[in-house]
């Protein structure tokens, strides 16, 4: 298989965890969104979204969007489960991941930032305080969510999609400098999750096509 990923990607960085903690192997192919290589034509032939990741199985079926490529990966590698099978824990995993995958990402990313700086010319300044007002909304939410979760990850005892999800999105708002201090629960899972192999295989520093800053 072959993953088109950017190295600091949070989207990307999902889909690299969920493939490390599956034990499945695959190349990587580096797609420098910031110099707008995703939207080439050869790339927009992969994923017309324009956007990383895009994995391409190894039947040469192209799958855009990470929710979607890490369903695809529970379904054809079982094991470890990243939706659970059991309604309650599964409803829980998809509410966390959805918030923050749906809520807080969407608005956040490389292409609405350079919008706001660009387009509608607002300050470095203004432009970081955009960032942080929907980081805090959405992991104010996601840190409620949490409040009745005993165990080391999201939901449970095992790492799941709502991990894949966290772990990217904390770790961008670290190197926005936002303040996370209201979300302990959230920290701690972050902190756990950084003692894995999986998880550290998969950060933005590990990866062969990282860009100097």
């Amino acid at each position: 298989m072959q993953l088109y990923s950017f190295f600091n990607s949070s989207a990307s960085y999902r889909v690299r965890i969920a493939l490390a903690l599956k034990g499945v192997e695959y190349d990587t192919e580096g797609i420098n969104i910031r110099n707008g290589e995703q939207n080439s034509p050869d790339y927009r032939h992969l994923n017309p979204v324009g956007l990383v990741p895009t994995l391409i199985t190894d039947s040469g079926d192209s799958l855009g969007q990470s929710l979607a490529i890490i369903d695809w990966l529970d379904r054809h590698y079982s094991q470890p489960r990243l939706l659970p099978e059991e309604d309650r824990a599964r409803a829980k995993v998809l509410e966390i991941a959805y918030t923050i995958s749906c809520d807080i990402h969407p608005i956040n990313n490389m292409r609405v930032l350079r919008w706001l700086t660009d387009e509608l010319k607002v300050s470095e300044a203004q432009k970081n305080r955009w960032y942080g007002h929907w980081v805090a909304q959405g992991l104010g939410a996601v840190e409620q969510m949490l409040q009745h979760s005993n165990g080391r990850f999201c939901v449970g005892d095992s790492p799941t999609l709502a991990d894949c999800c966290l772990i990217p999105q904390w770790a961008n708002a670290l190197r926005m400098n936002c303040d996370l201090s209201a979300f302990p629960r959230c920290q701690a899972i972050y902190e756990h999750c950084q003692t894995l192999p999986a998880f550290r295989a998969a950060a933005p520093e590990n990866q062969v096509d990282k860009i100097p800053a």
